[in-house]
């Protein structure tokens, strides 16, 4: 006995070496799924003169069964498909499976496929034999699995290949083709009345654009009868008989909406080039719909092909006209937008990229929008036309219209009998009655502007003298009230029989408010719009004007202070933007009431101004000046029930006579300043040869910033935020430090203001959210972190202001949507109120983003509560100052109720409170008397390198 088992064993090991060298994938039936996409597991198998032979997948004994399955016609040899199903569960299942004939994504361009049948018989290994059930769009067989089962089942195909295969539960099927059915049903019968509507239209109105868009829609209808399967059951066609259909629709379309472009834009009315273009494009459209018939493949393949270059082609070509103002062209851009974006889609779904179940009925739907929106362009253009053609207008009504249309009034002196006659409208204009502007041509001159009288005369005189000519000048005439309102005249002379000039005749436009546009965009370019003082163009160019004067012989030396306001951010951050704002101008008037005349005052930038000081000479003269202009800044400024105290650093110099551009002259006058500032500010100084090294100073130090970024030498810790009900680590806030490596560590106070004066603070933001994207990465990567765990990060102004943050957002999270959850940028409310409509567009596309937002500072600004539902924040966080109860800060009385209020407001809001700036456990206790869930600050311990405050993390989650 021994013997017969070892002789059984090598010969099922030989038998298991004959066989192919694959394994079939078994696929467990699930019952909660409604379908199954077999068309990856499929092992196909080509036929071996008209045979097949494979080992079947293990049973549930394990036994591996070798059988073989003869094509169902004798004489072919057919290809097969092999896939095994297994029934895991105690009772009998019946599923659908599905091979459609036709599926539009995925069938390809070149060569595409257009549907066949695909199944011409299913066998199974054990159990009950399938049944074919009867199906117009689809090969489908009815298969039971026994409980337990694992049955490998063979397909004979008709083709070589089986693109799709589905395994659906019956009732499921049905309801998805239902589901299709009344979608079917809507797009046919929409597509049905445009094209009868149009048609229609055709007949009625009887103009050229109505057939071509009625063929478009034909053409469309036809292909979505053939699409949606109902002329194939109509005519009694196979799968394989509706190809050659299914080619000429598509060639039908590219032939109708190529004959459209050509009619709706006359294009034969542009050259007779395109006449021959247009014929010859017709014989090969006509010559390829007959092609496909024969060759459906190859056709459909020019078709769309054709489809796509007569898109593209025609996008150019409509732009180009609607560039050159014809008005057809203009109606029609929206339209071909819509047949770009459609071009593109159905390149999606034939491609493979997009494979849905939408996506075919998608495409169908597409093309009854298209025809939809060409033929509201045809009807619109041609009831315009139609509207404008009433009758034939004479060449003086004509010109009647246009004056009205225009808008003009018209003007008539009648020289012989010195009257003159305006348009009644003139009047109501300048606010006096009717017909009060006609009268003699005196009248008129008392009217005309003192400026413009002789102007005005010597225009009409020219005129009258010389018989030929005309006139185009602006003038000023008083209206009723005594304001002036600028017109411009055009008027020519027209010669009586005796060929002299008996009347001059012309317009009159009102160019008032283009003129004080005109103005105001000329005043705004060279001066401050918030205090109206001279920008630095202007200071600039008065002080290269003083200082060419200052080089003539006897010439006025002028001096230049440059005045920067100390701490003024800080100041800025405290009160918000707008009182901030209220404070420069109550500084720049301060300082222009201590100049004269012959001075000027002007705001170079945010918080610095600028002065050149031409009414003195004296050296003591212009520090006496100086020292005014600091002790008026130094003088309370009333804001509220408060008062606020301001210092300046003034930097001054005289110039001295020297070349020199006025560039230069304020740059020695903003060296000045620096070296005041370094000596503590609330001074003057004078210009100095030693200045000079401040400057080096300041760009030794922005090098120095610049190549620690590079350098790594600027990196972020982490200041922990606590749950203080739970004592747990919820989240934490991203510092930035930087380690010099011979300063040591540098202070933030230091460089992120330098970071901003040299216009780092960009790329120092861009660094810091790298750096904690990345260490959020790690965690994530290393041990996980809580769903609702986040690391904060700072905001700066300029980034927000920036286009480009959006950019680095999308681009740092397209490959990670996940890490976006546990980041939050903190961002100030004078920030969000630099510019209030940019700054709600960039807040909330990077909500879209999944970052979440945390206003910062909140209440130290002005019209807190309104930000909470103009902008997406879902974090408020409590600055210190109203953490911290002292007698000090003048609001130890007010500090519990606003703590409590803000934190019942947050909650009714559904907004995480955190308390900063926690340094004490009294603090710690009375934040939890008052329900304040979250707080940071260094009663939780100091900043942390990312490896410490993982390390503490890892031990919290273990916990």
């Amino acid at each position: 006995m021994r013997h017969f088992y070892a002789l059984a064993m090598c010969l099922a090991l030989a038998l298991a070496s004959l066989a192919p060298a694959f394994a079939l994938e078994v696929i467990t039936v699930p019952d909660d799924v409604n379908a199954l996409n077999l068309s990856d597991v499929l092992q196909i198998l080509p036929g071996d003169g008209g045979r097949v032979q494979f080992s079947t997948a293990p049973g549930a004994d394990g036994i591996i069964r070798r059988i073989e399955v003869l094509a169902s016609e004798k004489g072919t040899d057919p290809a097969f498909a092999l896939f095994a199903l297994s029934n895991e569960g105690d009772q009998q299942i019946e599923r659908l499976l599905v091979a459609p004939f036709y599926r539009l994504p995925g069938s390809g361009i070149l060569q595409p496929d257009l549907g066949s049948d695909r199944v011409t018989a299913l066998t199974p290994s054990a159990g009950i034999r399938p049944v074919r059930l009867s199906n117009a769009e689809a090969d489908i067989f009815e298969v039971t699995l026994d409980p337990g089962a694992t049955v490998t089942f063979v397909a004979e195909l008709t083709g070589k290949g089986l693109p799709e295969l589905y395994l659906w539960q019956p009732d499921a099927y049905r309801d998805y083709v239902n589901s299709f059915t009344l979608f079917r049903g809507v797009v046919l019968g929409v597509a049905s009345l445009a094209a009868v509507f149009l048609t229609i239209m055709f007949v009625v109105k009887g103009r050229g654009v109505f057939p071509a868009t009625a063929a478009v829609a034909w053409a469309v209808l036809a292909y979505l009868l053939i699409d949606f399967g109902v002329l194939g059951r109509l005519l009694g066609l196979s799968a394989t008989g509706v190809q050659p259909l299914r080619a000429a629709a598509e060639a039908g379309i590219a032939t109708t909406l190529a004959g459209f472009l050509f009619i709706y834009l006359n294009l034969h009315r542009w050259h007779l080039r395109f006449v021959h273009l247009a014929l010859g494009l017709a014989l090969l459209f006509l010559a390829l719909f007959g092609f496909a018939f024969f060759e459906p493949s190859i056709a459909a393949t020019i078709a769309r092909l054709v489809l796509a270059l007569l898109g593209l082609s025609g996008f150019f070509l409509i732009l180009l006209l609607a560039l050159r103002g014809y008005d057809r062209a203009v109606l029609l851009v929206p339209t071909w937008i819509i047949v770009i974006a459609w071009l593109f889609y159905s390149w999606l779904v034939v491609s493979g990229r997009v494979s849905n179940d939408v996506a075919q009925p998608a495409v169908g739907g597409g093309l009854v929008l298209i025809v939809m929106l060409l033929g509201f362009t045809a009807v619109q253009h041609a009831f315009s036309e139609g509207q404008v053609s009433i009758g034939t207008l004479s060449e003086v009504e004509r010109r009647a219209l246009a004056l009205t249309g225009s808008g003009d009034f018209v003007f008539d002196w009648n020289i012989e009998r010195d009257r003159v006659a305006v348009s009644d409208e003139l009047a109501v204009r300048l606010g006096e009655r009717r017909g009060a502007l006609r009268g003699a041509i005196k009248l008129w001159l008392d009217r005309v502007h003192p400026d413009d009288r002789d102007r005005f005369r010597t225009a009409f005189d020219t005129l009258v003298e010389l018989r030929r000519g005309k006139v185009s000048a602006d003038m000023r005439i008083a209206s009723h009230d005594g304001n002036y309102r600028a017109f411009r005249m055009r008027v020519k002379p027209v010669l009586g029989g005796d060929g002299q000039v008996n009347r001059i005749v012309g317009t009159l436009q009102d160019v008032t408010e283009d003129r004080a546009s005109r103005e105001r965009l000329l005043h705004d370019a060279v001066h401050d719009s918030l205090t109206g003082l001279p920008n630095r163009q202007l200071f600039l160019d008065r002080l290269e004007r003083a200082l060419m004067r200052a080089r003539t012989p006897g010439g006025t030396k002028p001096a230049v202070f440059l005045i920067d306001i100390d701490r003024f951010m800080e100041l800025e951050e405290r009160i918000g933007h707008a009182a901030s704002d209220s404070v420069l101008l109550a500084i720049s008037r301060r300082i222009a009431r201590i100049m004269r005349p012959l001075d000027t005052v002007a705001r170079i930038t945010g918080d610095q101004f600028a002065v050149i000081l031409a009414s003195e000479q004296a050296a003591g003269k212009i520090a006496e000046t100086a020292e005014q202009i600091r002790k008026a800044l130094k003088a309370p400024f009333n804001f509220g029930d408060r008062d606020l105290t301001l210092t300046a650093s003034i930097g001054v110099t005289i110039y001295d006579s020297n070349p020199a551009e006025a560039a230069d002259v304020l740059r020695d006058a903003e060296l000045a300043m620096y070296y005041a500032k370094r000596l503590g500010g609330d001074r003057i100084e004078a210009y100095r040869a030693s200045a000079r090294s401040i400057a080096a100073y300041n760009r030794a130090s922005e090098e120095d910033l610049e190549r620690g970024m590079k350098h790594g030498e600027l990196h972020v810790q982490f200041q922990p935020v606590m749950d203080i009900q739970t004592n747990q680590m919820v989240g934490a806030e991203a510092l930035m430090r930087w380690t010099h490596p011979t300063r040591g560590v540098v202070s933030p106070d230091e460089f992120v203001p330098l970071a901003e004066r040299s216009g780092q603070i960009e790329k120092l933001g861009r660094l810091a959210f790298e750096q904690s994207a990345a260490q959020a990465r790690d965690w994530m990567t290393t041990f996980g972190l809580p769903e609702d765990f986040f690391i904060s990060v700072n905001l700066s102004p300029v980034q927000l202001a920036t286009e480009t943050l959006l950019n680095d957002m999308r681009s740092l999270f397209s490959q990670d949507k996940e890490l976006a959850h546990h980041l939050k940028l903190e961002i100030t409310e004078s920030q969000v109120m630099t510019n209030p409509e940019h700054s709600a567009h960039m807040l909330q596309a990077l909500r879209d983003l999944g970052l979440g937002l945390a206003l910062d500072d909140f209440g130290t600004g002005h019209s807190s509560l309104s930000y909470l539902h103009r902008f997406p924040f879902d974090t408020i966080k409590i600055p210190q100052p109203f953490v911290k109860l002292s007698e000090g800060n003048g609001m130890v009385h007010t500090q519990v109720p606003i703590i409590k209020s803000i934190v019942t407001l947050a909650s009714d809001l559904d907004l995480m409170v955190i308390a900063e700036g926690v340094e004490s456990a009294e603090e710690l206790d009375r934040l939890r008397s008052l329900n304040c869930r979250y707080a940071q600050g260094y009663a939780f311990g100091a900043a942390m390198s990312g490896i410490e405050f993982g390390k503490q993390l890892a031990a919290q989650l273990k916990r």
